[in-house]
């Protein structure tokens, strides 16, 4: 049922937590799980102009970061990997993975109460309400 999961991440230690339950899915079920790191472009819209390459840069060798320490822990797990890193709208981007990947599953992270969590937590929520596939939320306390 559950052949290609997407784990997408950003890195932050509540993601690493998420990652504990998408490896166990995917190893229970021998399925490939994808990582998934998106930049958010809407970062660059109160930049300068001189200073959004640079920024996107760095944004991009964070994204490529948390990709890698993902798909290196599923490697340790035996769990065969597809990866990405994209620039874009989080949810949109996701969304087209999915189908792009033909995904079966998503395992995500929720949060909630700042102003930080919740551009987090309003991604996961337009993921599950516009997803063609399960989504599997994960909330910080978890």
């Amino acid at each position: 049922m559950f052949d290609r999961i997407l784990f997408p991440t950003d890195g932050t230690d509540h993601s690493r937590k998420v990652l504990e339950y998408a490896l166990d899915i995917a190893e229970t079920r021998d399925a490939t799980l994808h990582v998934l790191s998106v930049v958010d472009d809407r970062a660059f819209l109160t930049l300068d102009n001189d200073r959004v390459e640079t920024v996107r840069r760095e944004l991009e060798e964070e994204a490529l970061a948390a990709v890698d320490e993902a798909v290196t822990t599923a490697d340790g797990h035996g769990i065969e990997t597809a990866s990405d890193v994209d620039v874009g709208n989080p949810s949109s981007a996701i969304l087209d993975y999915i189908d792009e990947a033909d995904i079966d599953l998503v395992v995500m992270g929720t949060s909630g109460g700042s102003y930080e969590r919740n551009i987090v937590g309003s991604v996961s929520q337009r993921v599950v309400e516009q997803s063609p596939v399960p989504v599997m939320t994960v909330g910080l306390d978890a």
